[in-house]
């Protein structure tokens, strides 16, 4: 789950990760009254959306203005700007072209900065452990500065049993160049970054730019959080800072229905039990030369009611033009697959061709309700066959 920098700002500062002041403003007038209890003289106002790179994206309405990140230096400004922003369409790399609309802006004071730096907590997968990513090229996406020039990343990895520890935020405060208390101030920093990396079950917690200023502080002058779904139980805090309107509304609903559901670029649907298998599934499909409308994952108990749900979900993507269900009954019986897609078919009026191909439990039972369906439904002996018969009925479609 990922919330809004503003919303990363607030919960990091209750762990005593230096933040500049601001304030959240849905509206012009709100906007004003938080430049005017913030106090000037410079004031920055920022848009809040679920990406990156707003400060060089552009609005829909005005694509040679300016982007969502504006310095401002009165209070007539901030308003005016606001009056701008909010309700406007944002495009950046990360949104794609059609945009996030602005329904929130952030209000902050004013920042004297003499360097911007790069900082990062995550989950290494290699090496299994909370990993310090820091870089000196503050404001560049870090995926940029690894292809560019990789030796102006460094890392360092926390033994989990023992925690952060001052020597390391040292090590990371020398590579960045920091000078005398700046190292001090960098050590604490981090310190409190772990701190809220690890009690809120946080996946990524980005600050870029982590700014050094004038008077030699060191803060977060921007801030990104995401966090593990399945931990959110824990956080009732974290989970109401939920925002849907950023996501994508069938994702919303996959998640009603307990679905794992991802949507992605391509044009043949999948609905598979078990997510090594789903990933598997959407692989052989572009060896074939298609590619994967979404990564869906029913899970090993689904029931009849969510399978239907599932494939609904599947179909109210316009870019799907075939489907593709391949379930390896273990826990998941054939039979019940099988109903469950008999039932969506009949009720969205199947319009799209579809593959299936079950094998395990109560397989027979399954493939016998599929045949007497009467539905067009075509049967795969196995995921190689499903994945070419799927692929050539979908361009055969076109």
């Amino acid at each position: 789950m990922n919330i809004h920098e503003y919303q990363a700002k607030s919960l990091l500062a209750k762990f005593g990760v230096a933040v500049p002041r601001g304030q959240v403003a849905y509206t012009p007038a709100e906007a004003e009254k938080a430049a005017d209890e913030l106090g000037g003289p410079v004031w920055v106002v920022k848009s809040q959306i679920h990406a990156g790179g707003r400060g060089a994206g552009r609005f829909k309405n005005d694509p040679d203005g300016k982007g969502g990140v504006r310095v401002v230096k009165s209070k007539d400004d901030v308003r005016d700007n606001a009056k701008q922003m909010l309700g406007a369409t944002l495009v950046t790399k990360q949104t794609g072209d059609q945009g996030k609309e602005v329904k929130r802006l952030y209000i902050e004071e004013g920042c004297d900065i003499a360097r911007e730096l790069y900082l990062s907590m995550l989950l290494d997968r290699a090496t299994s452990r909370v990993t310090i990513v820091a870089s000196t090229e503050g404001g560049m996406e870090i995926e940029e500065v690894a292809a560019e020039s990789p030796e102006k990343i460094v890392k360092e990895a926390i033994d989990p049993a023992i925690g952060y520890m001052p020597y390391q935020g040292r090590k990371i405060a020398f590579a960045l160049g920091l000078e005398g208390k700046q190292i001090g101030a960098a050590v604490k920093f981090m310190g409190a970054m772990y701190k809220a990396f690890t009690e809120l079950d946080a996946s990524l917690l980005e600050i870029n730019p982590l700014v050094v200023t004038g008077e030699g502080s060191v803060l977060a002058l921007d801030a990104k959080m995401t966090f593990d779904d399945n931990a959110l139980f824990r956080h009732k805090e974290v989970a109401e800072l939920r925002d849907e309107d950023e996501e994508d509304p069938m994702e919303i609903e996959a998640s009603q229905h307990e679905l794992n559901y991802i949507k992605l670029d391509g044009n043949i649907g999948c609905m598979v039990n078990g997510a090594g298998l789903a990933m598997a599934t959407m692989d052989i499909i572009k060896v074939y030369g298609g590619e994967p409308a979404n990564f869906l994952d029913v899970g090993g108990g689904a029931t009849k009611e969510r399978v239907t749900a599932a494939f609904k979900i599947i179909l109210s993507d316009p870019n799907v033009e075939g489907i593709l269900v391949n379930i390896f009954g273990g826990i998941m019986r054939c039979d019940v697959i099988a109903e469950g897609v008999v039932a969506a078919a009949r009720e969205v009026s199947l319009h799209v061709p579809l593959v299936v191909r079950l094998e395990g439990t109560n397989v027979e039972l399954g493939k016998k309700i599929l045949e007497e369906s009467g539905l067009p439904i075509v049967s795969a002996d196995d995921l190689a066959d499903a994945a070419d018969k799927i692929v050539k009925a979908v361009k055969e479609a076109a």
